[in-house]
């Protein structure tokens, strides 16, 4: 690895942000879900309050908050962000080029749950690439910020956190993997890193690089 880091034997993709540009679907999917319920949310709140954890968090904010919402709403929530993936959804510029050639051993470690990530890997033409090592917050006690979900991810794949790189572009997501001792790269190349200052928020999360384009992954820029 960079800065002083030995070569990496694991490297873990985000889906969300990091293999998929679909932040910015997402979370107006978010807003426009929560207005119908009389609670309004922009699109910059919905990235700084939400990005990189799951839909779970967004009904326990808002009950710790006293706000009621619906029983419905996070199967309502992901049967909309699902139709907005199949019209709108976009790989990150340069992924498929990357995991296509990459070396070392790789999966995807996500917030969203288990359909969300196969819908968006098959629908950018990444699913071939990842076969299944996807992993989830299902699949763990608590999901990003805490450490659980890259260390089950590291564990399935038979790789120490030290000798493991993770690829993300959330705060909770630099967060949980400096949490499971893992060397992290925050990447701010996708679309909702333009709303605001991605790479300073990455770097005080703990980042230990900071990067904007797949073709960057393994140079310094």
């Amino acid at each position: 690895m960079k800065s002083g880091h030995c070569e990496p034997e694991l490297v873990i993709f985000d889906c969300d942000g990091v293999l998929v540009d679909s932040e910015i679907l997402s979370c107006q999917c978010l807003s426009e879900a929560l207005g119908e319920c009389g609670i309004p949310l922009s699109l910059e709140q919905a990235l700084q309050l939400f990005l990189g954890r799951s839909a779970i968090a967004v009904k326990q904010h808002y009950r710790e908050l006293g706000q009621r919402i619906p029983e419905t709403f996070l199967a309502e929530l992901k049967v909309r962000v699902l139709q907005r993936f199949r019209l709108s959804l976009q790989p990150i510029p340069g992924v498929g080029a990357l995991v296509a050639g990459l070396q070392t051993p790789f999966c995807v470690a996500s917030s969203s749950d288990l359909d969300r990530v196969s819908l968006s890997l098959a629908l950018t033409g990444l699913a071939r690439y990842f076969g299944d090592r996807i992993y989830t917050s299902q699949m763990v006690a608590q999901g990003k910020p805490a450490p659980d979900l890259f260390l089950h991810a590291a564990a399935q794949m038979r790789t120490a956190p030290t000798r493991t790189l993770v690829v993300e572009d959330s705060v909770s997501g630099v967060t949980a993997a400096k949490a499971a001792g893992m060397t992290v790269w925050g990447f701010v190349g996708g679309s909702h890193h333009r709303l605001h200052d991605g790479r300073s928020m990455l770097r005080d999360a703990g980042a230990d690089r900071v990067f904007d384009r797949m073709a960057n992954l393994w140079s310094e820029e």
